[in-house]
């Protein structure tokens, strides 16, 4: 729940979804790479009227219920991807940013921008000690996905604690170095500093 600010910014001001369609083939795409923090996106469904009563939160990471300790697609309405070992989510939001631009290419014309979404994605420290995503970063920046938008939470932490013993990088360098355009200095916790940026 440490990104809940950030969720807030994203879901309440920015982020295009229709809780009663949530198929609707020009929805911006939400993918939670960081899964363990499912919590969150569960919440969100809930509180933004996706079909996932409250009742189904209670019943968090129990057998059977629609709220798996990981968000599963086809499971839980509203979730784009499943998300689970570390690193695949970024995959996954580099793949849909991938294919918003070829749709787009195909489909658009002067006018008609019938494909227009853009694809979100939230990362932790965990998330970006994985050997996957910096390949998939550095695809999205070769590739020029400016659709694709992360949201990086450098809280220092993973599930298994502190990762400044093992994770030295300078995140913010490394997304620059692949070609993405990086804002500093954002304070997750003030709603409307996420915003801004």
């Amino acid at each position: 729940m440490g990104m809940a600010d950030m969720a807030v910014a994203l879901w309440g001001r920015h982020l295009r979804h229709n809780p009663a369609n949530p198929q609707w083939a020009d929805r911006d795409r939400f993918v939670l790479s960081n899964g363990h923090g499912s919590m969150l996106l569960y919440a969100l469904l809930h509180l933004t009227g996706y079909k996932l009563p409250i009742e189904e939160l209670k019943n968090f990471r129990q057998l059977g219920s629609k709220t798996a300790g990981h968000p599963e697609v086809g499971h839980t309405p509203g979730v784009e991807t499943t998300t689970g070992p570390l690193g695949q989510g970024i995959t996954n939001a580099v793949g849909m940013a991938l294919a918003e631009k070829l749709l787009a290419a195909e489909f658009n014309r002067e006018g008609h921008a019938i494909v227009d979404h853009h694809t979100y994605v939230f990362l932790g420290d965990g998330c970006l000690m994985e050997g996957i995503s910096h390949e998939a970063v550095a695809l999205a920046g070769a590739w020029k996905l400016g659709k694709l938008i992360a949201l990086y939470d450098d809280n220092g932490i993973s599930i298994d604690g502190q990762v400044a013993p093992w994770f030295i990088d300078d995140t913010p360098r490394r997304f620059e170095a692949c070609g993405w355009n990086v804002i500093r200095g954002v304070d997750g916790h003030d709603v409307d500093a996420v915003d801004a940026a």
